[in-house]
């Protein structure tokens, strides 16, 4: 993980916005927290921040006692605006730009809907993670006319919205401006030209030709344009607390639009505010975009991390930092870090009394479950990255290696999925230095000196003497260099040329000992 900051006071950013809330909001026993998105493409893990924002806030509650109705939006009802790059059916998917995302077939023939298949891709994958909202399609609720009321106070109060909204414009909204957007019930598309007739009379006319008047509260074909129907569900779901991301937050931007139309409108305080910043992907350039298509989703990260350094990533993270998700050499970094972090947390590894409080909620916040009754099994990624090769990427040979430390059900389970991420990473993201094969016969075309061979055939004869420990192995090296006037560079990059085809590999001490005495010095004799 690059650039990630871990600057958290000694009371977390969670638990001093749960405090907040209840300043701002009163002292309940239940609060609304909400979260959502417009499923327009793949939702990527910059997505995912927002919803583990809110679950971080969701826990801050109830470490206080409260309840919380943690509800999540589907935006589904919005219009198809551009088709992402990684879509299939590219051809097919244009057909219906201008029509709503809900009614846009799914490209993989595996949903009902485009929309569908990227909610589903989510509600599956969150719960890996613990995090379990209850979800909200808004094509449902407004063609279940559920929001009508809604819809008629924002008409009748048009002129009010109208001047919020152009306090923040260079340019004046259109004079025929309204805050609905109307799907043509001929051709399904947005471009109509609408005219209000009041109440619930609504007149339009179509690109396609229809022209026709209707009761809005007895045909569904309306919604409200994003800037008015983001602080109507404000006050139609009394929401306690949402956050936003960057682009939301700027002055003037939608959540300074909705403050004042909630209040304006609706006479509803907006929900206490938090913003959090964009998600890069270490050796990518700018934010990640559902549109591009060239995203990363959660799926893609748990396939690398576990779902509680998952969790710990955004945990350990004030929602304002940018980072980067890493999938390099990082990825060992950031296991030590979460390792570290739970030690702190069962008393094994001293810091400071503060540095102990901080850490301890940070460690709290990333569990999936309670807490283990003792310090869980550890394998070091880098080591189990170092067995699984070994091991020819068995994950079943490599997890009987570790069997002599697993006390438990905790044990076992953190240890094949932490086996299975490391497989995952050696397979699709390890740097070419972390990658190898051990050889069973030594490679042709070796350049080999004879005092090179000499050297490697009295190492495979020390190995067989005596068991050693990797730090009286190394030091044998350089006894064995001594004696034959062979340069130690010369010594290693020999032995690893043997050994996996590479010019260089793991600390070679302990990696023959992984290998095993008898195996390496059969290797190293074949030379």
């Amino acid at each position: 993980m690059s650039e990630r900051k871990q600057d958290v006071d000694v009371q977390h950013w969670a638990d001093q916005a749960a405090e907040r809330v209840i300043k701002e909001k009163g002292n309940r026993k239940e609060y609304t927290i909400a979260a959502g998105i417009t499923p327009s493409g793949t939702v990527h893990i910059g997505n995912f921040r927002e919803i583990i924002t809110v679950d971080l806030v969701k826990r801050a509650f109830e470490k206080k006692g409260k309840k919380v109705r943690f509800i999540y939006s589907w935006d589904d009802y919005d219009v198809f605006r551009k088709v992402p790059l990684n879509m299939p059916k590219q051809e097919l998917l244009k057909t219906y730009l201008r029509k709503p995302i809900a009614f846009t077939p799914d490209p993989y023939d595996c949903h009902s809907s485009y929309a569908e298949h990227h909610e589903k891709e989510v509600e599956e994958s969150i719960p890996l993670v613990d995090v379990h909202p209850h979800f909200f399609y808004q094509h449902k609720r407004y063609r279940a006319g559920e929001y009508d009321k809604e819809i008629k106070r924002a008409l009748e109060q048009t002129e009010e919205i109208k001047s919020i909204l152009n306090k923040f414009r260079d340019a004046e909204v259109d004079d025929k401006w309204l805050p609905i957007t109307l799907f043509c019930e001929k051709c399904g598309n947005d471009t109509v030209i609408i005219d209000w007739k009041g109440n619930y009379t609504i007149h339009y006319t179509c690109e396609c030709g229809n022209d026709t008047t209707f009761e809005f509260n007895k045909k569904h074909l309306l919604k409200l344009k994003w800037r008015v129907d983001w602080p109507m569900r404000w006050f139609f779901e009394k929401v306690d607390f949402e956050p936003g991301g960057k682009d939301h937050s700027t002055a003037g931007g939608s959540f300074d639009t909705g403050k004042l139309i909630s209040k304006n409108v609706w006479n509803h305080d907006a929900p206490s505010y938090i913003m959090y910043n964009f998600i890069n992907v270490k050796g990518k350039s700018g934010k990640m975009s559902s549109s591009s298509g060239d995203v990363v989703t959660l799926r893609d990260v748990l396939d690398i991390y576990e779902p509680e350094i998952v969790r710990y990533i955004f945990a350990g993270t004030r929602p304002a930092a940018e980072f980067a998700i890493s999938f390099d050499a990082d990825v060992i970094k950031l296991y030590e870090d979460f390792d570290k972090c739970e030690r702190v947390y069962f008393g094994q590894e001293k810091v400071s009394d503060k540095e102990k409080v901080k850490q301890s909620r940070i460690y709290e916040l990333s569990l999936i479950g309670k807490p283990a009754p003792v310090l869980p099994v550890q394998p070091g990624f880098r080591h189990l990255t170092l067995v699984l090769q070994i091991n020819s990427l068995d994950v079943k040979k490599t997890i009987a290696y570790f069997k002599d430390q697993l006390r438990n059900e905790h044990d076992k389970r953190r240890l094949e999925q932490r086996a299975l991420c490391a497989k995952n990473w050696i397979e699709k993201y390890a740097p070419d230095e972390f990658v190898f094969s051990v050889q069973s016969t030594v490679a042709t075309g070796l350049h080999i000196s004879p005092i090179q061979r000499k050297a490697l055939h009295q190492l495979a004869d020390r190995l067989m003497e005596k068991e050693w420990t990797p730090t009286d192995l190394h030091n044998e090296f350089y006894i064995i260099c001594q004696n034959n006037a062979l340069g130690t560079q010369d010594f290693f990059t020999a032995a690893y040329q043997v050994l996996i085809n590479k010019q260089k590999g793991p600390r070679l001490a302990s990696f023959l000992l992984e290998i095993g005495r008898k195996k390496s010095a059969e290797l190293l004799k074949k030379v």
